[in-house]
């Protein structure tokens, strides 16, 4: 087997209910390209600022290669493969005709001056020029990365459709900054309508993680009429058992106030993942709910924000204790559903809103969300499987129709 291997899915497990050919099990579980590289830039002073740099394709059998640029310190190759992948799924389960792709960059963000960091993303360009010119990648925002990071690759490229998630006024899509939050909003009203039998105004929420994701998904979440009872980061977090004011938190972090200053009961993030909450959202980091803690859950629902924030041994133990795990590749499917809309706008010249923006989205999860409830049913599985059982007949059935297989 390849050194490029993917190792998200369980095929054996998805045969059991549906046929996949051993030429496309093959396919799905090896990258299809990766290019690793150095990044080198000497400061004024005469520092070196460096960086290990990858951009990996898992498949592209549906179209380019989608999936944004991580900017973090310690990313690794693996790292950067197993979110490559998970977009492949994310992109087949949502219906839009994107394959999986990502990028990184490792390093810290915060290290950098702005004019460095603008300096960093334009060697960066220059470094998969041909990629992104061709349209074979197509980069977003992700951790450490902005919207005025994705301006930085346009101004390169000047071409509008070689990156999504830029600002409205460079041809971005109004309502993409907020979309991947209101999707994960919507989601967790569809489960907890669906599982909990409860509507917005009854449940109560957890949110680890307070970025864009999380941060959008409280505000959209308490516009609802949810009751945001715990909110943290990386600073720490905070809990009002009658629930936090949001827009206040907002005003709060925006300020540049760490989110643990804010006038709550201090809660730590262990403490907020344990809390006796209907809803659980992981919207920070991967692997946050695992086999050793997995078991202190007290929320009804989980609803992964985040990418990989389950793992495996986590997801066995969820399950043997009923709790309802909503995957990644739906919930948090709608960033990726909003930068096909401003993808497919920037080659036609439309002009979109952000209610458009928005209305799309929920059209997207409302089909995904009926098709994992029927597969889930259908065949006795968790929604985890049931979503990867629909992604992979699709992909199965574009390897067919471009005759991969």
């Amino acid at each position: 087997m390849s050194q490029r291997r993917l190792t998200g899915v369980d095929f054996e497990a998805l045969r059991r209910h549906i046929d996949v050919p051993d030429s496309a099990v093959r396919l799905l579980s090896k990258t299809e390209k990766e290019i690793d590289f150095d990044l080198n830039l000497v400061r004024d002073d005469g520092s070196l600022i460096e960086a290990d740099c990858h951009l990996v394709y898992a498949n592209t059998v549906r179209g380019p290669a989608k999936g944004g640029i991580r900017f973090a310190p310690g990313v690794t190759l693996e790292e950067t493969r197993d979110l490559a992948e998970r977009m492949v799924y994310k992109t087949a389960l949502a219906g839009v005709p994107f394959g999986g792709g990502k990028a990184a960059i490792a390093m810290d963000p915060h290290s950098l001056t702005r004019f460095e960091k603008v300096a960093v993303m334009k060697e960066f360009v220059h470094m998969i020029d041909l990629e992104l010119r061709s349209g074979s990648y197509i980069p977003a925002p992700d951790l450490g990365t902005t919207p005025h990071d994705m301006a930085v690759i346009y101004g390169q490229t000047h071409v509008p459709e070689s990156v999504t998630g830029k600002p409205p006024s460079l041809g971005g899509l109004p309502g993409r900054r907020e979309a991947t939050g209101w999707g994960v909003c919507h989601a967790t009203c569809r489960a907890a309508e669906q599982f909990l039998h409860a509507t917005p105004q009854e449940l109560t929420v957890a949110v680890q993680g307070f970025g864009n994701v999380g941060s959008y998904t409280c505000r959209f979440l308490a516009e609802q009429g949810a009751r945001l009872v715990a909110v943290s980061d990386v600073s720490g977090g905070v809990a009002a058992e009658g629930g936090l004011d949001i827009a206040a938190l907002l005003d709060h972090v925006s300020g540049g106030a760490p989110l643990a200053d804010f006038a709550a009961d201090a809660i730590s993030n262990d403490e907020l993942l344990a809390l006796d909450a209907d809803v659980l959202i992981p919207a920070a980091i991967e692997n946050v709910l695992r086999g050793d803690n997995a078991a202190r859950v007290a929320a009804r629902l989980v609803v992964e924000a985040a990418n990989g924030p389950t793992t495996t041994e986590a997801d066995a133990v969820l399950a043997d204790r009923g709790i309802v795990v909503v995957p990644d590749i739906l919930a948090n499917s709608g960033g990726v559903v909003a930068s096909y809309v401003e993808w497919r706008k920037a080659k036609s010249g439309s002009l979109t809103e952000a209610r458009e923006t928005y209305a799309v989205i929920q059209s997207r999860i409302d089909i995904a969300f009926d098709q994992m409830i029927a597969r889930a049913g259908q065949h006795r599985v968790p929604l985890r499987t049931a979503c990867q059982l629909i992604a992979v007949e699709e992909l199965v059935r574009s390897m067919r129709d471009r005759v991969w297989i």
